[in-house]
């Protein structure tokens, strides 16, 4: 009997990630927005006068990576750097009336993607799919904390 730590899966998501940014980029690019700047963008549609570091926590990247995103998105226009009321080291992020715009577009490119890649995928199988993946996921940062723990104690 094969044991789940014998499916090698690590190469499939990483396919399939590609893949879907791939295509999203292929889509997205008539909007001049970059999947990271995409995400960016819609985080801080829903969550306005956020801080950088913020942002590079909610988006799980780093804050030098944020950044630049953001850097490349007040260029362009779709995100503003306001003071922060309270800090005066500090900026929070805010998007523009030309990102507010296109939201609704890059949504239904997202929308339109996940139907073209689930197609012959029922909502159960994806349900379940997304619980193994969350589950993974959960299990991987529990790594994450138990070396964290492991170094703050040596």
């Amino acid at each position: 009997m094969t044991k789940v730590e014998n499916i090698s899966f690590g190469y499939l998501l990483n396919d399939v990630t590609l893949l879907f940014r791939k295509h999203f980029d292929r889509r997205a690019v008539k909007f001049g927005l970059t999947r990271a700047q995409w995400r960016a963008t819609k985080m801080l549609y829903y969550r306005e006068g956020l801080r950088q570091t913020e942002l590079a926590d909610l988006l799980e990247m780093e804050p030098i990576a944020v950044g630049r995103v953001i850097d490349r998105l007040q260029a362009a226009g779709f995100v503003e750097r306001r003071p922060d009321p309270k800090d005066r080291r500090a900026w929070r992020l805010y998007v523009t009336d030309q990102a507010r715009g296109v939201i609704a577009d890059m949504e239904l490119i997202a929308q339109g993607l996940r139907k073209d890649a689930t197609v012959g995928i029922d909502v159960a199988e994806m349900e379940q799919a997304m619980g193994v993946l969350n589950r993974i996921k959960e299990n991987l940062q529990a790594l994450d904390a138990s070396s964290a723990e492991d170094e703050q104690a040596s």
